[in-house]
């Protein structure tokens, strides 16, 4: 099977690997399409996010979807030629997190795409069954793939238990701050406001249907989220950026007894945060990593029509062109690439 891998910073090699067999309780999937997430291009540029580090040959790509094409002797409910998304974390299901329901928190983790673990820019995977989702006919397997972004949209407004009538502010409008739009959107908020530094994007955000957007290069922001509040604040802020001038003004723009959502991943470790503020406004701040219990729920509203992730996608390109790919969702005004194999 044709299989791309990363060899060093900036460099794809295609590469003949053997087909892989399912295990009993995994199914074999042709690999339809892959998205091109920001992490991946991270490993692409700089072979390291954080403690992770790229030290040998590996495979990107974890937003996956394509179609079952054999199954385990244990698995039941699959079978050939079902269309499935994948969910790229398995967890180990013994450890603590696992057994209280946060599985995404399992340290044993074995994610997609994330050192030493293989990824999905190849024609098949073998996947545990349990981890792959049947597609309706209605849902295209690029939408499938899309369940991964989506699904960081969802548990970041389930974090920030965004509900009917929220104001909820987003920052970044990247393909996860237009997820978690959608996401919010579909939880009930009535006002969504977007920030972000590339004027196109924010148009892009308006056309998608951001009641607000803030180019915080030129206007500021918190007076911006005052006059559209009556000075009230968001009820919740989803930071989505990582960028540390947008993490420090979330807790200028939530109003008091209001939520802050950090999803973006920031280059340093420590941002300085006014404490006494917290307090003084009773500011709940969560964490929220990655997801859990989420792809069932993007595939239902997928199904609904009540979500649109497939009108992220900038353009499609083929595993054998994956090196430009890359290089063009580095672009500052690409949300979202897309590595589409032949079927």
């Amino acid at each position: 099977m044709r299989t791309a891998v990363l060899v060093e910073p900036n460099e794809f090699e295609l590469e003949d690997r053997p087909r892989p067999s399912p295990g009993p309780d995994d199914v074999l999937v042709a690999v339809r399409d892959v998205g091109i997430c920001g992490s991946d291009v991270h490993y692409y540029e700089h072979g390291r996010i954080g403690d992770y580090v790229v030290e040998d040959p590996l495979v990107l790509g974890h937003e996956s979807a394509g179609e079952v094409v054999e199954v385990g002797e244990n698995v039941t409910h699959h079978e050939p030629g079902d269309r499935v998304a994948l969910e790229p974390g398995v967890p180990c299901r013994r450890c603590a997190h696992c057994k209280r329901g946060d599985y995404h928190l399992c340290e044993s983790v074995r994610f997609m795409a994330t050192p030493p673990h293989d990824g999905a820019f190849t024609e098949y995977v073998s996947w545990p069954a349990d981890f792959a989702y049947t597609l309706p006919e209605s849902v295209s397997t690029a939408e499938g793939a899309l369940c991964e972004p989506l699904s960081v949209g969802i548990h970041a407004c389930r974090r920030g238990s965004v509900g009917t009538g929220d104001t909820v502010l987003i920052t970044g409008a990247g393909p996860i701050g237009l997820m978690v739009l959608e996401a919010a959107r579909a939880a009930g908020a009535t006002d969504v406001i977007l920030t972000d530094v590339v004027e196109e994007k924010l148009e892009f955000a308006k056309e998608r249907g951001a009641d607000l957007t803030v180019d915080v290069t030129e206007t500021d922001l918190d007076a911006a989220v005052a006059e559209y509040t009556d000075g009230v604040g968001a009820d919740v802020v989803v930071e989505a950026s990582g960028a540390e001038p947008s993490i420090k003004s979330t807790i200028d723009v939530v109003r008091r007894g209001g939520t802050v959502v950090l999803v973006g991943l920031a280059s340093e470790a420590e941002v300085p945060i006014d404490v006494l503020e917290l307090i003084d406004n009773e500011v709940d701040v969560h964490g929220s990593f990655r997801y859990k219990n989420t792809y069932d729920a993007a595939v239902d509203l997928l199904a609904d029509g009540e979500v649109d992730v497939e009108g992220i996608i900038d353009f499609e390109s083929e595993l054998e062109d994956i090196d430009d790919a890359f290089r063009r969702a580095m672009e500052p005004t690409v949300v979202k690439g897309m590595i589409s194999l032949d079927s």
